[in-house]
Order: C-alpha cells, then structure tokens, then sequence
C-alpha cells in the first residue's frame, strides 16, 4: 500500500472498511483433503472461447468450465482496466491452477478434481446480491460431490 499513490491508497482503506466481516468459526467440518473432491471458484472473468464473454457491467453472473477444457481453449474477458494479464498469458495456473490440482489429485494430497469449475467476474461491487448465484452454485457442487472449493480472487 506504501507504493500506491495516495489517492487510490486512500480508496482502497475505505473500501476495506466497507467490507463484510465474517466470523472465524468454520462453516462446516470437512474429511481430510486426501479424501475431499475438489473444484475451482475464480473471479479472474474466464470461460471458454466459444462461450458468452463477461460483459462489462459486472454482475452476478458466472460461466461453467469443464475441467478437461484444455487451458488455450480458455480466454479472459475481465474488465478491469488496471487488471495485468501478462501472468494469465503466461501461465493459467496463475489465475485457475487446475494443472496443479490434477498434480495433487495424483500424489494422493487430495481425493480427486470436480468435473466442473467456475468463474465469476471479479470486478463486481462487493455488496452485489450474489445469494442467488451462490445457491444455484451451490447446487452445481453437489451435484458433481465436491467437498471443498479452491478460490482464486483475482
């Protein structure tokens, strides 16, 4: 925060004092990560080429990535202006570490990968109503027997 000019330092405190707070108390009690199914969460605006892009009102929308999606099948339509894609390019695992799930999913560290993840646009006011995406969501989940998300806010 010292390296940002004071103008947008001064922002970003104030927004972070608007922030929802939560308690540190889990949800819920989960197995051991050997044994848990796995999918990812992101917020980095990605989907697939050939899907709908993000548009630029963020929202509460999200797009479905199946998990055998080869990675330059995937495209970022993030709005974000001060967004730096260069790692994205670079390297999906940056933003959507699925090739890494799938190396832990093979150690045994975890149990294994979802059949489908998500992405969000993260570039959505924070109050934004997503209880009905987070629902429907939440469904998906447990269609597809996942124990445990991985987030990756971007």
């Amino acid at each position: 925060m010292a390296d940002l000019p004071e103008p947008e330092r001064a922002h970003l405190l104030e927004m972070a004092g608007r922030a929802p707070r939560f308690s540190d108390r889990p949800w819920v009690r989960s197995a051991p990560l050997a044994r848990c199914r796995i999918a990812l969460v992101t917020t980095a605006g990605l989907h697939r080429a050939s899907d709908r892009p993000f548009s630029f009102v963020p929202g509460t929308e999200y797009r479905v990535i199946p998990g055998d999606t080869p990675a330059a099948e995937l495209t970022m339509s993030h709005v974000s202006v001060n967004f730096d894609r260069s790692g994205f390019h670079a390297d999906l695992n940056v933003v959507f570490p699925v090739d890494r799930l799938a190396e832990l999913a093979q150690e045994g560290f975890i149990g294994s990968i979802a059949q489908y993840h998500y992405s969000f646009m993260g570039a959505a006011w924070p109050p934004t109503r997503f209880e009905a995406s987070a629902k429907e969501l939440a469904g998906l989940l447990k269609k597809d027997r996942v124990d445990a998300i991985l987030l990756t806010p971007v």
